[in-house]
């Protein structure tokens, strides 16, 4: 930022500058033996590659400006998305794309829409300059817990098969005997994002204000913004992960109320 307000533009000799910080990262993998400089090389490629193409996507969708263009980026958004949750798993979740993509898809499209049609208020309702950004924003919250709630799930039932027959045998439903395990994933999932807020301005400022500041947005402006985000992204989390956890369990439980070890 100037004095004058405008925002610094950034040349690719700076861009170039930047990317070294990527070299303190494989300089400790070699130094260390760590074995993942050349993910970081990879991934320092896709990253330049993704965005710039995204860029020159939503660039062309921005100045289009209609419903189902925006939509369609949504839809790809998502299944990626899903893609990506499920092959955190440790171990193939039988349906898990179709769980996966159901739970990002309500989780997402319940909390966007509230943001969009109750709280900011965007006229219309597909703006992609916010529906898009805010969409992101949402899904990848929700992709993470679903994630995370998905792999503490198989750990622990694979941990507590034992404690799940037992209930089972004593005469628990399904869902009954599961239920400490569910509770315990779920917590698993959430827990980061609480924790986060408790945090939130005081350990760093989160991406969205330092964006809004540094375009030149009022600090108690960026702030404004910044808790809706942060209460969006709490709210697509525990929706998320309650979805994903509550149909992933019933692919280990059958119609007679009994354990499929062999699933995990």
């Amino acid at each position: 930022m100037t004095a004058s307000g405008a925002v610094l533009d950034l040349s690719l000799p700076q861009l170039g500058l930047a990317l070294l910080l990527v070299g303190v990262i494989i300089a400790i993998s070699i130094y260390q033996r760590l074995g993942i400089a050349g993910d970081a090389v990879v991934g320092t490629l896709r990253a330049m590659v993704q965005l710039y193409l995204v860029g020159l996507i939503l660039a062309v969708v921005f100045r289009a400006a209609r419903w189902y263009w925006v939509l369609l980026i949504l839809v790809v958004m998502t299944a990626v998305a899903a893609q990506a949750a499920t092959g955190r798993l440790g171990k193939p979740l039988p349906g898990g794309g179709v769980i996966a993509a159901l739970a990002l898809t309500v989780s997402t499209a319940v909390t966007l829409f509230y943001v969009i049609g109750v709280v900011v208020r965007v006229r219309p309702w597909y703006e992609p300059q916010y529906i898009i950004p805010i969409a992101g924003m949402i899904l990848g919250s929700a992709m993470t817990s679903a994630a995370l709630a998905g792999d503490r799930l198989q750990s622990d039932l694979r941990s507590r098969a034992d404690e799940v027959e037992a209930r089972l045998a004593l005469g628990f439903s399904g869902r009954e005997a599961v239920q400490p395990v569910v509770r315990a994933a779920l917590r698993a999932a959430m827990i980061p994002t609480v924790n986060g807020m408790m945090t939130v301005g005081l350990v760093q400022l989160p991406g969205m204000m330092t964006g809004q500041i540094l375009a030149g947005s009022s600090p108690l402006l960026a702030i404004k913004y910044q808790l809706v985000v942060v209460f969006m992204q709490a709210a697509a989390t525990a929706i998320a992960a309650m979805l994903f956890v509550r149909l992933a369990v019933a692919r280990y439980l059958t119609p007679a109320h009994q354990f499929t070890r062999s699933r995990l």
